[in-house]
């Protein structure tokens, strides 16, 4: 596994080409410099006539999507998407999309699907066609082991508390008023640097980035507990596709339920992620178990 240090230079940049299966993607970088493009290691089992999708993703948000050296995408969504479409036989070719421009261009039929650490929320699901769930994504506190004995949202009160900016994390935070001291980031690297340096007390994002971090930097001692349950809709990660493609939709679930009965998904996270043990071991046998 890279060293966070090394990856977030990539993740953070603005690089404005896409990646994918495809030596047809646009490969200049944001200063209209050729950029010298490998192709990854993966290599599809699908015949040359497979149909191929176009699919969205961020690119900046690691484990679930982002660039190497060379501009290909990698992460636990890439591994899941390809891996879907692997089973229902289609190849996928990737586009590096801002969060909000991931949505409208599946809306418009600029691309056919986005998957990229989303969420289910009740307003996506009136809007947008999703997946049925394929990966367990809850609300997690991370804190300095030995700092504190934290359980649940309850024993932050009174703590400087960190996540990003525009995050489900935020939302509940600003619920709580003025019982936290909320400092946000534009990315959770930042955030974990203001944990690790004492800036905060605590800091409050996606477990499966967290884990990431976790993974990266094993000298910092930490703790993770995650407050979403598995039945939580909000801690579900789902495929967004256009509300009316309900064939693609029906293809992508028939993956998804073959893909669970295998436990590929289990092992895509274990692949990324490795085996994190929360703080309260209680919690993670009965709120970290991946569905699949």
């Amino acid at each position: 596994m890279k060293q966070l240090y090394r990856v977030l230079p990539i993740v953070l940049s603005v690089g404005l080409f896409g990646c994918g299966n495809s030596s047809t993607q646009d490969n200049t970088n944001a200063t209209g410099t050729t950029v010298t493009k490998d192709k990854d290691n993966f290599v599809s089992k699908l015949p040359d006539t497979a149909p191929i999708l176009k699919v969205a993703m961020t690119g900046d948000l690691p484990p679930f999507s982002f660039q190497d050296d060379y501009g290909n995408m990698q992460g636990t969504d890439v591994d899941s998407i390809r891996a879907i479409g692997e089973e229902q036989g289609f190849k996928v070719e990737f586009y590096k999309e801002t969060w909000q421009n991931m949505f409208d261009s599946v809306e418009s039929g600029k691309r056919d699907l986005a998957i990229s650490g989303i969420s289910y929320k009740d307003d996506r699901a009136v809007r947008y066609g999703l997946s049925t769930p394929y990966f367990f994504n809850p609300a997690t506190i991370m804190y300095l082991e030995g700092k504190f004995d934290i359980k649940d949202l309850n024993d932050i009160k009174g703590l400087k508390t960190g996540t990003l900016e525009g995050s489900k994390e935020e939302d509940t935070l600003k619920e709580m008023g003025d019982s936290v001291e909320l400092v946000t980031r534009t990315t959770a690297f930042l955030s974990y640097q203001d944990l690790v340096q004492g800036n905060i007390d605590v800091f409050l994002y996606d477990m499966p980035v967290l884990q990431y971090i976790i993974k990266g930097y094993p000298e910092h001692k930490v703790k993770i507990v995650p407050y979403e349950a598995a039945d939580a809709p909000s801690a579900q990660q789902v495929i967004l596709m256009a509300k009316e493609n309900t064939q693609l939709i029906n293809t992508v679930n028939e993956g998804i339920a073959k893909l669970k009965e295998k436990g590929t998904f289990k092992e895509i996270e274990e692949r990324w992620l490795g085996e994190a043990t929360p703080a309260d071991k209680s919690a993670s046998d009965t709120n970290t178990t991946q569905l699949n």
